[in-house]
């Protein structure tokens, strides 16, 4: 059995929140890559400035071979009442990359106060989703 600071421990190596997050791009850090891992038409309409998308449905080794693989991935969808970022989270480890999932997901961003963007494309070149 682990301890209680074993398990809040390994929480926090999967999970990360939105202040943590608009602290990271305010200070410039470049060692995290949000992925946003709704549909092509959500990420359209709203997301998180700087963020690509990758739907969780249409991940596999090909469509992702262009994300670094020397970053966390941070993975988010809509929020509390949508898995896709859990989704996204698995089948980017299982395609080998770090990966944290951002805890609220766009709902808490929002709610926290910080900017969301509109219109984006999904961040990959030549894409054929959006």
């Amino acid at each position: 059995m682990i301890s209680q600071q074993e398990f809040y421990a390994a929480k926090l190596t999967y999970e990360i929140d939105a202040a943590d997050i608009a602290l990271a791009l305010s200070q410039g850090d470049a060692s995290i890559l949000l992925v946003d891992a709704r549909s092509a038409e959500a990420f359209a309409d709203e997301s998180i400035p700087g963020a690509i998308n990758r739907p969780h449905r249409l991940m596999t080794a090909e469509s992702c071979a262009d994300l670094p693989r020397d970053v966390t991935l941070v993975a988010f969808c809509d929020g509390i009442g949508c898995n896709a970022s859990t989704k996204g989270a698995l089948r980017l480890s299982q395609l080998g990359f770090t990966v944290k999932e951002l805890q609220g997901g766009l709902d808490w961003w929002k709610r926290d106060g910080y900017a969301t963007t509109r219109g984006a494309g999904c961040g990959k070149e030549m894409c054929d989703v959006c």
